[in-house]
């Protein structure tokens, strides 16, 4: 889980100074990943961060739990499927966009992205 602590990024040789990425920045890149892939309805969330969304505040981090040691990162996301998709598809589609977000973005090997269905969004069947 998230401790908000930052980590150091490698920099080329030659520069000097320290870019440092917040766990929470991470969290956010997993689930805008995440919830661009089609098929993904939303990421699942507990009731509390489920009704915030409901009045347009959403909370980029529910759903994603990671675990960082040095320059690797393992991430467990939990997402609502779209009713119709294939969720075997989606997760598989899931799991490439977000690893390769995180590693263009930051720069960190993802050791995993591990994806749990919490449900169907059935909202659009008639």
């Amino acid at each position: 889980m998230a401790d908000n602590s930052l980590k150091n990024v490698n920099q080329p040789d030659g520069l000097r100074g320290s870019v440092k990425i917040a766990d929470d920045v991470i969290l956010c890149i997993a689930a805008l990943a995440a919830t661009d892939v089609e098929g993904v309805a939303s990421m699942a969330g507990n009731i509390t961060n489920d009704l915030v969304s409901m009045f347009g505040v959403k909370n980029l981090r529910r759903g994603v739990k990671i675990n960082m040691e040095e320059e690797e990162v393992q991430i467990d996301l939990s997402i609502i499927v779209e009713y119709g998709y294939s969720i075997p598809a989606v997760s598989a589609r899931v799991q490439e966009k977000v690893r390769n977000t995180i590693e263009n973005m930051t720069g960190f090997n993802v050791s995993e992205v591990n994806v749990s269905i919490a449900g169907i969004d059935t909202r659009t069947v008639e």
